[in-house]
């Protein structure tokens, strides 16, 4: 980028009116199943499209018209307020409409219920946006391009939902504590997919606008447009993009036309492009036009709600996170259903307005709280809420039989405990497999070196330089060795064994463990001696014999 070439600054706006709930607590759930307050919502409705829509419409109109192109906003219209213009304002409709067909007017993709779908799942976030889609199709004539979250709600991994859904932007606050050094005034693109590009909220510049213009204690007070350009012409050195945000609501409601809110606007265009480098664009302007200085890091969702800019607004106690948590936990059998009526009240319930009513923050964002909030505090917001929660809950078990949801419940873990019947039998044999394997190990570990000799099956083994003697009986071997008299004689290949005991080998005999082993040419030196002695013996003993038959024959 050249630079001579100009610099942007979008103006854009959230066009958002949640529905008013009934007051519940004195009714009989399961009984009276419409939920909504048709006059507040009616009355109130009517009020801002006298005050704001209508006057504020027709003044961008002109000042389109006036500035042949070179003025240019943009906006984003949820897909509640679309309903509600379509019973209580038809005209506010047909208003926007005017408005697209001009060519210098954007508008933004959203979620259709401006809700906390973002936080919960992937799917039903998608789902939300494509019906939204669908309806600015219908009832603007527009196909949104870029794409803006509820409430500035963003993170690397919502923008890469959003770059897979094929959004080429997004619009999203510059947080402190996300830029650090940076600045809000340059674009930036998605962390996780560089393709979806990151527009950041000036938020200094669109308070002064949205809460601070008709505050005489201000310092800056009065603001006039000249006083606003010159502050935008500041940053011209330093700055790529200017992105003005805020609700459309500010131009005669929460900034009343007696402040002096139209007439800054009816002169702000004209001061900005005659006195400062900048030049009007839309989102999807600055996408196409200018390039990321970098990328953004958001690994925790960020809003553009309260001093913290994070997520306190909808969830920042425990009858929020009770509320959103009952809320989410009906899903899927909301899927399941198909009455339109139900599948209504599902898209009116998530409106993250019915949360922010929950609210227990004080001091200055108290007061952003109570603006619009029908109840006099939290706790009756949380209980009015819940009240038509179980109404809702209700009406789904009769409508949609919980029988096919735990038909499904009961396939899913029929199906579970099969795999973990099959895990658990493989697992036991791996485990014998390991132990038979394991003692194999050990037995070969404690195996003597040498030949072994074969034993009967089921008795230990003994090498051949081993002699086992029998329970309480002494084996000898030799080639020949004579046995006293009525024993059996023992070969030189086999030692016999006492009655009743078994036999070894050729070349060994078996021995209980309680006896000693002893070499077998020790034995056979031992047998040799018994053997030499006992023949010594019976010759003497024949001697003897002869010498008696000798005397007595004499």
């Amino acid at each position: 980028m050249s630079t001579s070439q100009k610099k942007a600054i979008c103006l854009y706006f959230q066009v958002h009116q949640p529905f008013r709930l009934r007051r519940y607590r004195f009714f009989e759930m399961g009984h009276e199943h419409y939920y909504y307050d048709d006059f507040m919502n009616e009355s109130i409705l009517r009020r801002i499209a006298s005050n704001c829509y209508l006057p504020t419409n027709n003044l961008l109109l002109d000042l389109i018209r006036n500035h042949k192109g070179k003025f240019k906003v943009t906006f984003s219209l949820t897909g509640i307020v679309i309903d509600q213009f379509r019973l209580y304002a038809p005209e506010v409709l047909a208003s926007f409409r005017e408005l697209a067909e001009t060519g210098c007017v954007e508008f933004l993709a959203e979620t259709d219920s401006h809700s906390l779908a973002s936080l919960m799942n992937r799917e039903r976030f998608e789902l939300q946006v494509k019906v939204h889609g669908e309806k600015m199709a219908e009832h603007i004539g527009y196909q949104p391009t870029s794409i803006r979250n509820t409430e500035l709600i963003y993170s690397d991994e919502i923008g890469n939902w959003m770059a897979d859904m094929g959004y080429k932007a997004v619009v999203t606050e510059g947080a402190k504590h996300i830029l650090g050094w940076k600045s809000p005034n340059f674009v930036y693109c998605n962390a996780i997919n560089p393709r979806l590009k990151v527009l950041l909220r000036n938020y200094t510049l669109s308070d002064d606008i949205a809460f601070r213009f008709s505050n005489s204690a201000w310092s800056s007070y009065p603001l006039t447009a000249d006083k606003y350009a010159s502050w935008i012409k500041g940053l011209a050195p330093s700055s790529e993009v200017v992105n003005i945000f805020m609700d459309y609501e500010t131009f005669g409601e929460h900034q009343k036309k007696e402040t002096g809110i139209f007439e800054f606007l009816k002169h702000m265009p004209d001061a900005i492009i005659k006195k400062t480098p900048f030049k009007f664009m839309t989102v999807s302007e600055v996408a196409d036009n200018y390039q990321p200085v970098s990328l953004l890091h958001v690994p925790s969702p960020i809003s553009w709600a309260d001093e913290e800019r994070d997520l306190t607004a909808w969830l920042g106690n425990e009858l929020q996170t009770a509320a959103v948590t009952k809320l989410y936990s009906m899903a899927e059998r909301v899927a399941a259903c198909s009455s339109e009526q139900l599948q209504r009240d599902w898209v009116y319930l998530q409106s993250s307005d019915h949360f922010y009513y929950m609210s227990t923050k004080f001091f200055s964002d108290g007061a952003v709280h109570a603006y619009f909030n029908p109840y006099e505090n939290p706790y009756q917001a949380f209980m009015n809420y819940m009240n038509i929660l179980s109404d809702f809950e209700i009406r789904l078990k009769t409508l949609c039989p919980v029988d096919y949801h735990d038909e499904e419940v009961n396939r899913l873990s029929e199906t579970i405990k099969s795999k973990d019947r099959v895990i658990s039998e493989l697992q036991e044999k791996l485990a014998k497999l390991e132990k038979k394997a394991g003692t194999a190990k050990k037995r070969a570990a404690a195996k003597p070196k040498g030949k072994t000799a074969a034993a009967p099956a089921g008795k230990r083994t003994v090498t051949a330089k081993t002699a086992a003697a029998l329970a309480g009986k002494k084996t000898v071997t030799a080639q020949t060795a004579a046995a006293p008299a009525g024993k059996k004689t023992v070969t030189a290949q086999t030692a016999a064994a006492p009655a009743g005991k078994k036999t070894g080998t050729a070349k060994a005999a078996v021995e209980p463990a309680v006896k000693k082993t002893a070499s077998a040419p020790a034995v056979r030196k031992t047998a040799a001696k018994t053997a030499t002695k006992r023949a010594s013996v019976r010759k003497s003993a024949a001697r003897k014999s002869v010498a008696k038959k000798g005397a007595g024959s004499k």
